[in-house]
């Protein structure tokens, strides 16, 4: 094992919770936007370039529900948590060593492989600290989310100094010191057994699946996650071909942090006053609206800024409601598979399709295209999840913080 089963006993767990977030983050931070720079640099194509990122996808589709499925019957989601960090910074250190393009995407795919079990467990982990008679204390949960996003936003301005001042030869050696960070920083998550089912009933997340309000759900979070695919892989190039320059763009996605920020630390104040599916619902009509500004008023920066401070309900709110929506519908020995669903589902499936939809009509009807494609998206996203609602309606309470 990485760490005896006590390891870690008699400390904060949320804090300890918060390193985590804000490590993981931190590494996402570096790799995501500077790794495509370093596969450059070492000669891969264009074509090779994509491939390697899309790799982070395609591995969504499948590792995160592994990850949960061990959880769940081992009963040790810390311990997983650990062992999952610790193969990442593995996997981290071969990229120091590997320089073909084979070696590169094994190492590459092994490090999405690990990673991708990192927050479903530990996501599940801590909804069981949150957790009381069903619902999550969203107050205390926007207080270690939060840490992951600010690890982001520290990350994403401080390797980006140090590449730019030493060379982007430095990357590999500042991935594997970020996932040591990650592994220290799981080291001292608390190793509490997770919850299991009683004897006799069979634990079914097929069952779970097959309820046409969860269905509901999943499907109005696979299309608001998909319409968020035109942000995430094409704004930087729809604004720069808009003429803005690099500095507009980059205040522009730290204006989505900031109140990203803002929100997850906020929000123990004003979580409880809709319901899990009226945030949902909000959300998505507010994604159809940010999405639609930016697609036909995307050369009025005012007009940006306010689209982009959208981000607080269309990814914030969007992501925490999601959170205890899925703790409050796969509870106990189900949490590791839940989270992971949403992982799969959310970000797996839908990062595929929308890079290489997205990569498709904006080479045959420009960035704009991409944009009002997700305000479309966005719409079906409250359809189905006004569908979730109707089918859930009158047999659960609304979302109060603990």
């Amino acid at each position: 094992m990485i760490a005896p089963a006590g390891a870690g006993a008699g400390r904060p767990p949320l804090p300890a919770f918060a390193a985590v977030w804000c490590a993981y983050f931190a590494a996402i931070g570096l790799f995501n936007p500077y790794a495509p720079l370093w596969y450059r640099e070492l000669g891969l194509s264009t074509l090779a370039i994509g491939a390697m990122a899309s790799l982070q996808s395609w591995t969504r589709v499948v590792a995160p529900y592994a990850w949960g499925w061990l959880g769940d019957h081992g009963g040790r989601r810390a311990e997983l948590v650990r062992w999952a960090a610790a193969l990442a910074l593995a996997s981290a250190l071969g990229l120091l060593v590997a320089r073909g393009h084979l070696a590169l995407a094994v190492f590459t795919a092994l490090l999405f492989l690990a990673n991708g079990g990192i927050v479903p467990l530990a996501e599940a982990a801590l909804a069981q600290h949150l957790s009381r008679g069903g619902v999550i204390d969203m107050a205390r949960y926007g207080r270690v989310r939060v840490w992951g996003s600010l690890g982001f936003i520290v990350s994403v301005s401080l390797f980006g100094v140090l590449l730019e001042r030493f060379g982007i030869g430095g990357f590999p050696w500042y991935v594997a010191l970020i996932f040591g960070a990650v592994l220290a920083a799981a080291w001292r998550l608390p190793s509490a057994p997770a919850a299991v089912a009683a004897h006799g009933a069979p634990v079914s997340v097929l069952g779970v699946l097959r309820q046409p309000a969860v269905a509901w759900f999943f499907a109005g979070t696979f299309l608001h996650v998909l319409a968020h695919a035109a942000l995430y892989t094409f704004f930087s190039l729809y604004l720069v071909d808009l003429g803005h320059g690099k500095g507009a763009v980059g205040a522009l996605w730290a204006v989505s942090v900031a109140v990203e920020i803002v929100f997850f630390w906020t929000q123990g104040r004003w979580f409880g006053r809709l319901s899990l599916h009226g945030w949902l619902e909000l959300a998505a009509l507010m994604a159809a609206l940010r999405f639609a500004a930016t697609a036909a008023l995307g050369g009025h920066v005012a007009v940006l800024v306010a689209a982009q401070a959208l981000h607080a309900i269309t990814f914030a709110a969007q992501h925490a409601a999601c959170i205890a929506f899925v703790d409050r519908h796969f509870p106990g020995a189900m949490r590791g598979r839940g989270q992971a669903l949403y992982s799969m589902i959310g970000y797996g499936f839908s990062g595929v399709l929308g890079g290489l939809a997205g990569g498709w009509l904006s080479n045959r009807h420009g960035f704009a295209a991409v944009f009002w494609a997700a305000a479309g998206c966005a719409v079906l996203a409250w359809g189905a999840l006004r569908l979730s609602r109707w089918h859930e309606q009158g047999r659960t309470a609304p979302l109060r913080p603990a």
